[in-house]
């Protein structure tokens, strides 16, 4: 079936027991080609009749589809003419693994943070009525992308402005970690709803048939309806805030789910359809463990083992250091927004399960929460992908830098992550925490160091920025580490003919080219930064001084990190006839691949020989 799929008129033309065999198939090539290339697994098995249904119904690229997050949209790709070009996915100049305009017109919007979709969509519905156009705009988000706080302000404006939207809210009970909050509550009441709605249809019906009497009485009841959901579904979230609410649909129930799709379409107004599914559906092994094939690389199927020997990273080293800090000291807790598995924090929630905070995915209230416990002498301590502390950053200006508050801020995933592209690639958080006073930023070379680095911020009362890379350290090995000194970088090798400057773990990279340069009898003296901020100008002067010589190496953009501080120090100290040569990733946004291939195609120089007179 499968293979006579190359567009979604293809689908519309199949009957139900038709789409439910290519709903199979689908699953079968899924989990064929994530187990070989790696990509978010669990969400997309549980999304493939509600994808068959959506295509059904309506009519793309006419109508519009903003998948929140866009993890799941790989049976959306299929269907869509993407089908071979699948096998390719997450490689380098491969199909992405999120939405991309560039790859389809039936991908409306480029996405891969949580909790945008709705207001995306409202956006898409607003102009649609300007235009004076009649198509349909769909907006399909998660339970976990729902306890963000931008999804609830995008609710809030939808349901009051009457625009005609359909939201599908698939509830799988499961965003990366277990979901947490209200908001889950809600959801655990509105599930109980099913039974209501089937007999409520049921009694409609019945009642209708009544001759003379029927019609009227029906009236009558649906005066008292209000009150009769109130009763059985508590505090009805979304009729009260204007959406017309359908479901819960069992969202592998193909017949029910475009029914349900096809009523949405004829209704005024914002609709939002409630659907059951279960991540993971139809491989038993990541039915059981839906936070373990969220994402995962190449693993094998029959025993759903990673391919891969799983080796300490830097997200496991900070954890454990953590643990060991915090039996130390009382007053270390831990903040994360819906990602404890992935920052390292499963064993601190063990270990102190009443220190431990799992705000939802919520990151601007992560750091507001967390600039409210400093300020009452708590010291948290809150790991958070950096390609997500753009979400927070006015809480990191507004609500902990400008007070001076002693937040430790764990930027974990800093630097290229690899075959999750553009929205995930971690290069901007030196440049834009840079430009906030009161902050110290440091970025270590390897294992030890962060370690260290840690231990240090807990007792610095100041609040403080350490970024670090996926994965683990680098082959490069170090035989000192200095201790850490405020401001203070280390000195790991002299030479009088070049200065090599690096930051995290960019410094083993330094090492290895000052090995090269010295095969031609040139002396490298390598710097380990460490602090981008407060940053050591006495040590990096005087090397510059010396050398006249300079190449920097960081695994950021080139705009406004330590290239950029080391330039700026050349001219403010009027250091004169300095070459400069600068390794970093370009101004622009860097596409998926493995961290090896865009490292090879993006750290290059960037700017050569600029010289101060």
């Amino acid at each position: 079936m499968l293979e006579n799929i190359n567009s979604p008129e293809d689908v519309k033309k199949l009957n139900i027991k038709e789409k439910k065999q290519l709903a199979e198939e689908i699953r079968k090539y899924i989990l064929e080609i994530v187990s070989e290339n790696g990509g978010h697994l669990a969400s997309n098995l549980g999304v493939v009749e509600l994808t068959i249904a959506l295509h059904s119904v309506f009519n793309l690229p006419e109508d519009k589809i903003v998948w929140d997050v866009g993890h799941q949209t790989y049976t959306h790709k299929i269907i869509t003419g993407r089908r071979e070009q699948l096998k390719t996915l997450r490689k380098l100049d491969g199909i992405a693994g999120f939405p991309k305009t560039k790859e389809s017109k039936t991908d409306c919007f480029n996405t891969g943070h949580s909790s945008t979709s709705i207001s995306v969509a409202l956006g898409m519905a607003r102009a649609r009525d300007i235009e004076g156009k009649n198509n349909s705009v769909i907006a399909v988000i998660g339970d976990g992308a729902l306890t963000g706080g931008m999804a609830i302000e995008a609710l809030d404006d939808a349901g009051w402005s009457k625009t005609r939207l359909t939201v599908i809210l698939n509830d799988n009970e499961m965003s990366i970690s277990k979901n947490i909050g209200g908001i889950s509550m809600l959801l655990s009441k509105l599930r109980t709803k099913r039974t209501y709605t089937k007999s409520n249809i049921s009694i409609k019906k019945f009642i209708n048939k009544i001759p003379i009497i029927g019609k009227p009485a029906v009236k009558i009841i649906q005066r008292v309806k209000r009150g009769i959901k109130q009763l059985i579904i508590p505090k009805m979230f979304f009729e009260d805030i204007g959406f017309r609410y359908l479901g819960p649909v069992d969202g592998h129930d193909l017949e029910e789910l475009e029914r349900m799709l096809k009523i949405s379409k004829q209704l005024d107004g914002p609709v939002l359809i409630h659907i059951l599914t279960k991540k993971g559906k139809g491989y038993k092994i990541a039915e059981e463990n839906p936070d373990k094939f969220h994402a995962t690389g190449p693993f094998d199927i029959e025993t759903g083992k990673s391919k891969k020997e799983k080796k300490k990273d830097y997200s496991k080293v900070f954890g454990e250091k953590l643990v060991e800090l915090a039996k130390r000291n009382d007053k270390i807790v831990a903040i994360t927004a819906a990602m404890k598995d992935g920052t390292g924090l499963t064993k601190f929630q063990k270990e102190f399960p009443n220190r431990f905070f799992d705000v939802g995915i919520a990151e601007q209230h992560a750091l507001g929460l967390a600039a409210g416990m400093a300020k009452e002498g708590v010291i948290p301590v809150v790991p958070i992908y950096s390609s997500f502390y753009q979400r927070a950053y006015d809480q990191v200006i507004h609500d902990i830098a400008i007070q001076n508050l002693p937040v430790i801020m764990c930027v974990d995933r800093a630097g290229i992550v690899g075959a999750d592209g553009e929205t995930h690639q971690g290069t901007l958080d030196m440049a834009f925490f840079r430009l906030v006073p009161n902050l110290t930023i440091l970025a270590p070379k390897d294992f030890i160091e962060l370690e260290d680095m840690l231990e240090y911020a807990v007792n610095l009362q100041r609040p403080v920025v350490i970024r670090y890379p996926r994965g683990g350290e680098e082959k490069e090995k170090f035989e000192k580490h200095q201790k850490i000194e405020q401001g203070k970088a280390e000195i790991l090798k002299e030479g009088k003919d070049l200065t090599i400057i690096a930051i995290g773990k960019m410094v083993a990279k330094a090492l290895q080219m000052a090995k090269q340069e010295e095969k031609n009898n040139i002396t490298v003296e390598v710097i380990n930064a460490r602090f981008l901020k407060p940053f050591d100008k006495e040590t990096i002067k005087k090397s510059i001084n010396k050398t006249k010589n300079v190449i920097t190496i960081e695994d950021g953009t080139i705009v406004n990190g330590l290239a950029t501080t080391v330039k700026e120090l050349i001219i403010d100290e009027k250091i004169q006839d300095v070459k400069i040569k600068s390794y970093a990733y370009p101004d622009e946004f860097i596409k998926h691949g493995t961290v090896e291939e865009l490292e090879k195609i993006y750290m290059k120089e960037i700017k050569e020989d600029f010289i101060y007179k």
